[in-house]
């Protein structure tokens, strides 16, 4: 996948992420003001406070990760907010290291790779994003890994295969962005830890 085609993806993932957010916030809205009104609660009305809580979560990550990235810095309060909503109902501990604002093209990186780890640890653990002297570590910590090691082979080949399902494409999508800033993408596996450094 050349540059272009990076670049054409992430402005498409940014136009539908732009587009959803806003009816997602209004039901929230429609939700508050219900409320307001003296509606009574019910199992109905958390239900979709639930769903359009984590709806509105995953749409504010998927905006980083899938999204163009631009030049602009995001702040430590930011990253954690996203990352504290997106993880609520998680079986995953996400630590966010930086206290210095990052570019947001190197908060795109680690969310994709947060997604990389996240798929090698389906029975929960805890993952620790660190930021030093340029480089991204991401550790994850688990009693019990996952590692589909043709999936984790494209973070060194850059070379998807053409059965790639949507909920992996972001094995394709790092190592291709982090090319473009001059990274690459070095995994380390043992039972119980694996790393993503770049």
């Amino acid at each position: 996948m050349g540059q272009s085609n990076v670049n054409l993806a992430a402005l498409i993932g940014s136009r539908i992420c732009h587009d959803l957010i806003s009816p997602i916030g209004a039901i929230n809205n429609g939700l508050e003001l219900l409320g307001m009104a003296g509606a009574t609660p019910g199992p109905e009305i958390d239900l979709i406070q639930e769903s359009v809580g984590n709806a509105s979560a995953r749409i504010r990550f998927f905006r980083i990760a899938f999204g163009a990235a631009g030049e602009q810095m995001m702040g430590r309060a930011e990253v954690i907010s996203i990352l504290d909503d997106l993880m609520e109902a998680s079986r995953l501990d996400v630590a966010w290291g930086p206290l210095d604002p990052q570019p947001r093209a190197g908060v795109r990186m680690a969310f994709l790779a947060l997604q990389c780890l996240e798929n090698a640890m389906p029975y929960g653990g805890r993952i620790e994003i660190s930021h030093d002297d340029g480089s991204w570590l991401l550790h994850g910590r688990a009693d019990k890994l996952n590692i589909d090691e043709p999936l984790w082979a494209i973070l060194a080949t850059k070379e998807a295969p053409q059965d790639l399902r949507p909920a992996q494409v972001q094995f394709a999508l790092l190592p291709t962005v982090a090319a473009d800033d001059n990274r690459r993408i070095v995994s380390e596996m043992s039972e119980t830890d694996v790393k993503l450094r770049f």
